[in-house]
Order: structure tokens, then sequence, then C-alpha cells
């Protein structure tokens, strides 16, 4: 859980540590702003991708189900920038689905908190492994880096893809080549 008042005290921390005044007009209201700010990104350090995923419905078709553009903002750990981009989700039900709406919902309880790309891929796919039993899933995400593109290296428009595969996905390669082409078209 955020705590809104502490980070209220950082936000006016660092403000006096670049030499801001925090009082004066522009700044006055922005830690609470900030505090506020990091209750939403961060709000998915609470929440559990199970709840999500609990309720599903009876298939009788196993063939492979592919969401694929879901859009997600998150930050990264190491310098607390944004990253954003896409992720696509493939999995072969087991007799059961969720609903689609729930597969967004399990991308942004992973975003949304302090994150690496690589780790947040896996959180995804593990999630939907544990959850709707699948005979398989696969999960790809595109994403741009702003401490890739507004400080250090300096490369706008760079992205890192990151794949994580599961159960029979994870030595099928014709499998994972129809997925790409799903995602491609």
């Amino acid at each position: 859980m955020v705590d809104k008042e502490k980070v209220e005290q950082a936000v006016r921390l660092l403000l006096e540590g670049i030499g801001e005044d925090v009082k004066r007009e522009g700044l006055a209201e922005t830690p609470e702003r900030i505090a506020k700010m990091y209750c939403e990104i961060c709000g998915g350090m609470d929440d559990d991708a199970g709840e999500y995923l609990k309720k599903t419905f009876e298939v009788t078709d196993s063939g492979i189900v592919v969401e694929k553009d879901i859009f997600f903002y998150s930050l990264c750990e190491h310098h607390m920038l944004p990253f954003f981009g896409k992720v696509h989700i493939a999995y072969i039900p087991n007799g059961r689905v969720a609903g689609l709406s729930k597969l967004a919902r399990t991308v942004e309880v992973y975003a949304r908190r302090l994150q690496l790309q690589e780790r947040m891929t896996a959180q995804i796919a593990d999630a939907l492994m544990e959850h709707l039993a699948p005979l398989g899933v696969m999960v790809m995400v595109e994403a741009e880096h702003m401490c890739m593109t507004m400080r250090g290296i300096k490369k706008p428009g760079s992205r890192t893809s990151t794949i994580a595969v599961r159960g029979v996905f994870d030595s099928d390669r014709g499998l994972q080549g129809q997925v790409f082409q799903m995602i491609r078209e």
C-alpha cells in the first residue's frame, strides 16, 4: 500500500534537494499531486491477479486464444521512470477461459508497481498458468523505456521485447510461430 504522507514528504525533500522553493505557487501542491499519482500508478502492489482470473467460463474448443495490443504503463524500478507499450497474450484453454477484460486487468496488476519488463512478462505468464491452468501460455511485451530515451544513452524510439512461454508453447516452435503471426496481423 502506498503511504501518501511519506511520498509527500519525499517529494518535498526532492524538490528542496534540486534547489526548488517548495512554497512557490507552482510547486505548493505538487507533493500532494505526486503522492496521489503514485497511489494510482503503483496501486498494483496490493492487487492479486487471482482475483481477476477466478471467474472463468467453460469451453469445449481448445484453440489458441490471443488478446493483443493491451496497452500498459509501468515504472522502471531502477530509475523510477516510465516504460510503456503493449502486451500480447496467447493461451490454449484446458476447458476454461477467462473473460477478455480479465487478461487486461492481469496486465494492470503487474504493470502498476515498480517493475522490470522481464519480470512483468514472466509474472503475467505465471499468473495465467496458475489461475487458468491452460495447456500453455505465451506472453510478449514490447515497450519503450524512458530511462533509455530521455536520459543516459538517449535513444528515443528504441523498444525492448520480452517473451515468456509456458506449457505446450515452451517446446512447440510451430505454436509459437502461429502466435507471432496472429500478433503481427
